[in-house]
């Protein structure tokens, strides 16, 4: 197994490890449906999007930015700038990006269909972060790629991207109670539980606000910034009003769920 994957597997199962134990000692709020049937749900997905990228993709971002270098391909690779310049650069860019994709995921129907998966989870928890459609991944993979490439990326800024946004989808997903002091202090860093939780929210103007995964400037800056949700971190509904039914919230049924006739 090359060091990347090793590096990326061990914070995922790090992180993941953490933020569950942190989940059962301090939740945020009180789960709604069956957590082992929605945890072996959307591990499984984390395995068959694994699976398809790993299938379909010869070159990972990593080795784009890798094979980038050797040609000289892309912006950075043509600027003589400090290393740790070009991994800022890098890092704030691809970003920006996944902020970008998310909007057009939430305002573009077609992606919407399929985007639509991650939100209908009933609770929100660690897993949340990790549960995605297949075929929005490899959608997700083609948009990276291609940035990594534009930018001229250096391999290592890559690396520290994509462990970084693992990471942070599954700790701002997490049902974990942060102090109100705390959290006013760390969103203004870095997306926060409480931040992004109002991002799942089954009101509309909800859903489509805090579209941040790493940084949460862009959402300021956007003008897609919502605090707090209306009925409060306890009492809000998760979900989409749409899917509310838990058998109809399985693995399979989730797979076909882009194709459905159900829209936003």
């Amino acid at each position: 197994m090359p060091r990347e994957q090793i590096i990326r597997l061990a914070f995922f199962l790090g992180i993941l490890t953490v933020i569950a134990g942190w989940e059962i000692f301090a939740p945020r709020r009180p789960l709604t449906d069956n957590k082992g049937r929605r945890w072996i749900t959307n591990l499984s997905l984390v395995v068959i999007d694994t699976t398809a990228v790993r299938f379909i993709f010869p070159v990972l971002p990593a080795g784009m930015a890798l094979m980038a270098q050797q040609q000289g391909w892309g912006i950075l690779n043509k600027l003589l700038l400090p290393s740790w310049i070009k991994i800022i650069l890098v890092v704030v860019a691809l970003d920006f990006v996944i902020y970008l994709q998310h909007v057009l995921f939430h305002f573009l129907p077609t992606l919407w269909r399929l985007h639509r998966m991650h939100h209908t989870d009933l609770d929100i928890d660690v897993t949340t972060g990790i549960r995605f459609h297949p075929i929005e991944i490899l959608i997700s993979m083609v948009i990276k790629l291609s940035v990594v490439v534009l930018l001229g990326a250096p391999a290592l800024a890559v690396i520290a991207f994509e462990v970084a946004l693992n990471a942070t989808s599954m700790f701002n997903h997490g049902n974990i109670r942060i102090p109100v002091i705390l959290d006013r202090w760390l969103r203004l860093v870095v997306v926060t539980p409480d931040m992004h939780r109002v991002h799942h929210s089954v009101i509309p103007r909800e859903t489509n606000s805090n579209f941040g995964f790493n940084l949460p400037w862009w959402d300021r800056l956007c003008g897609t910034y919502r605090p707090q949700p209306e009925q409060g971190h306890r009492a809000m509904t998760i979900g989409l009003k749409e899917f509310r039914d838990p058998a109809m919230l399985n693995l399979p049924r989730l797979l076909i769920q882009p194709f459905a006739r159900k829209n936003k």
